[in-house]
């Protein structure tokens, strides 16, 4: 009960909740020790334990992802950041992700099956050199996860990320022949950035600019889309550094043929994972989260 409340509130609010509703006091730091201890009890199951699952649909869907969660400043001494004074305020948590979504909504879009969605996260590093005898400890989480999954058994296998490079080289070396996606969220943010560094963050125009922008990416018009980019790309590092992203990331991005396919083309997000905090800060769930869904933005 402990463990439950800390995974989803913080220990002071985990204290005030197991007395209100449960009329048990716990001192906010036992919270903590207790939230601790199992979370290295989870980490110690998660590495040793990995029995492989049989694939629960045809297509199967993988999501990587990373995400910054604040940290204690003891924790980030040394670290460099994106602060004015370049120091760090949080660190990356990586996040790997598994599902299915063979319902279908009215528009025949596909939507998540419920219940299907499993994540697996913790900061850990994504590096694997050239030099390396072993995977980097993530891309180990990774595999121990579609190993679990049955991911690599399925018929079809679909990898999404943000258009990251160490995400592809992993999907590469762990799931050759995987269809990859550009997570279609990510994709369009990075439109609205630029459409914020050109025209301002608060102007009609620029909002317009980014709709239509999207709209592009939507139907396909990838030259049409580079062709508007390259326009401000001359004064603005924003579209110089969407320009190169579409274009080296174009083959990613062919959303009409993979929604004719019948293809999710966004990853759910893991709330859970901005809470990763404690000694071990690792969380592992096997619930739908109240984010977005496998449907169009």
């Amino acid at each position: 009960m402990v463990g439950q409340a800390a995974a989803l509130v913080s220990f002071v609010e985990s204290s005030a909740l197991l007395d209100d509703l449960a009329g048990v006091h716990v001192d906010p730091k036992a919270v903590e020790r207790s939230a601790e201890a199992l979370g290295r009890e989870i980490a110690q199951d998660e590495r040793g334990l990995v029995e492989p699952g049989a694939p629960s649909a045809p297509v199967m869907y993988l999501g990587m992802d990373g995400t910054g969660v604040p940290m204690r400043a003891s924790e980030l001494v040394g670290r460099a950041g994106k602060r004015p004074d370049g120091s760090a305020g949080t660190r990356e948590v990586k996040l790997v992700t598994v599902w299915t979504a063979e319902g279908r909504d009215a528009k025949g879009i596909p939507v998540r099956d419920a219940g299907s969605v499993s994540y697996s996260a913790a900061i850990e590093s994504a590096a694997t050199h050239d030099t390396d005898d072993i995977l980097s400890a993530f891309a180990q989480r990774v595999e121990r996860e579609a190993r679990r999954r049955g991911f690599d058994e399925a018929g079809r296998r679909v990898v999404l990320g943000d258009g990251a490079a160490w995400i592809w080289s992993m999907a590469g070396e762990l799931f050759p022949g995987a269809v990859e996606v550009v997570d279609l969220f990510h994709a369009k943010q990075h439109l609205s950035d630029v459409a914020k560094a050109v025209y301002g963050p608060t102007s009609d125009l620029g909002r317009q600019w980014a709709r239509e922008r999207h709209a592009e990416l939507d139907e396909g018009r990838l030259d049409e889309l580079l062709e508007a980019l390259r326009v401000h790309a001359p004064t603005s590092e924003e579209a110089r550094k969407s320009s190169g992203y579409v274009t080296n990331n174009r083959e990613r991005m062919r959303y009409p043929a993979f929604r004719a396919a019948g293809l999710c083309v966004v990853i759910p997000r893991a709330r859970e994972a901005d809470r990763a905090a404690g000694g071990v800060r690792e969380i592992l769930v096997d619930r739908p989260p109240p984010m977005r869904q496998c449907r169009e933005l």
